[in-house]
């Protein structure tokens, strides 16, 4: 069986499916590092809504997909940005989320940590940012999960310089009940984030994050970098307190970084690992053995997919992650939260189907190769 792809000048090409998924089975938890998959949402396609309105998410769906993560010994990071925090997940929605993952993840011993942002206001002075801060911080605690200080916009709105970070930071940090993780995300993942720690210059803007840090390293459990820059990721990781991990957020280098280097190595909490799921739980449990040539045999080939979903604007790759989520069959639709599946191009799905497929991440590559024939037809393509 073949099926006709368009490729990005507009031609059609003819791509010869695999017919068996890459063979994995859930095992044993990982002992050399620890692992989240930002997860996505799934949304109601059958509600009746516009990209305006309230999120309309499918629960039983979005809790299921968890269900998928944790069986594979997968951390699950709730409400990032992968869940389409700040493009189309309202705070509202996004509470009861954190919520319910919470309770699902007690129900099956499943690690959780969830996303505390401002996004309730759009603006405001540093007094009403704290508190949008404290609010969310609060709703996570009580659900028993752990905290992930992600940016906010309007801190980066706000904020004057430096100092005002140090402030903000240093006080959630005094009433955190429990460790929290850090998040610098990148203006490639959000253009709102611009200038972020008080200074456009990255050299600067590092050595505030590590100041707060510094200032505060038994509530801060680790840190989540999201550069796409592996050289500064390795630079921050040496300039960590001890005891403080760095969670790679870099969606184009994660490979080398979790394997790290003589002085040591990043964990991981990444969106890629949404639809990487059960194969990079597979390569951890091979690294965990101290193989690293092994661990990169794996994930090594996976790059140029997640460079694929990354590509600019890379705040976008939400829109291949429930693709391929769909094509998997973890779902029944392609529907996103604010209608954010037509983001993103048909020859752009055309390649991340390929490049998915020949990695063998369809369970069901049958299943795959109708489903994606089905969306070429509604799009003019007949095969």
């Amino acid at each position: 069986m073949t099926i006709r792809l368009p490729g990005s000048g507009g031609a059609l090409r003819t791509y010869e499916p695999r017919t068996e998924p890459l063979a994995v089975t859930p095992g044993t938890p990982f002992t050399s590092r620890t692992v989240f998959s930002a997860a996505h949402v799934v949304a109601d396609p059958l509600a009746d809504v516009s990209p305006d309105s309230p999120a309309a998410v499918d629960w039983d769906d979005t809790l299921a997909f968890r269900r998928h993560l944790w069986s594979h010994g997968l951390g699950v990071a709730e409400a990032m940005d992968t869940a389409q925090r700040g493009m189309g997940l309202d705070w509202e929605c996004a509470a009861e989320l954190i919520r319910r993952s919470a309770a699902e993840a007690k129900s099956v011993g499943g690690r959780i940590a969830c996303g505390v942002g401002t996004d309730q206001i759009a603006s405001g002075s540093l007094a009403e940012v704290r508190a949008a801060y404290e609010e969310q911080l609060a709703v996570v605690e009580e659900s028993g999960a752990q905290a992930i200080l992600m940016a906010s916009r309007a801190l980066a709105a706000a904020a004057s310089g430096p100092e005002d970070y140090l402030e903000v930071y240093g006080h959630l940090l005094r009433q955190s009940a429990e460790p929290v993780v850090l998040h610098w995300l990148g203006p490639m993942f959000d253009p709102a984030l611009e200038g972020y720690w008080g200074s456009s210059g990255l050299d600067a803007a590092t050595d505030t994050f590590l100041e707060v840090i510094a200032a505060h390293p038994d509530k801060v459990d680790g840190i989540k970098v999201s550069l796409l820059d592996a050289r500064r990721e390795i630079d921050i990781r040496r300039r960590l307190p001890k005891g403080v991990r760095c969670y790679t957020g870099d969606d184009f280098n994660y490979p080398e970084l979790i394997a790290g280097d003589e002085q040591g190595f990043s964990h991981a909490l990444l969106g890629i690992f949404d639809p990487l799921g059960p194969l990079a739980a597979q390569a951890v449990r091979v690294l965990d053995t101290g193989n690293v040539q092994g661990f990169r045999d794996l994930l090594d080939p996976t790059v140029g997919l997640s460079r694929h979903l990354f590509q600019t604007p890379t705040r976008f790759y939400k829109t291949g992650v429930v693709f391929l989520a769909w094509l998997a069959g973890h779902q029944s639709h392609f529907t996103m939260v604010g209608g954010l599946q037509s983001s993103r191009s048909l020859p752009h799905f055309a390649t991340a189907y390929e490049l998915a497929d020949g990695l063998g991440l369809f369970p069901d590559p049958k299943l795959a190769e109708e489903r994606m024939k089905t969306l070429l037809s509604v799009y003019g393509v007949n095969q």
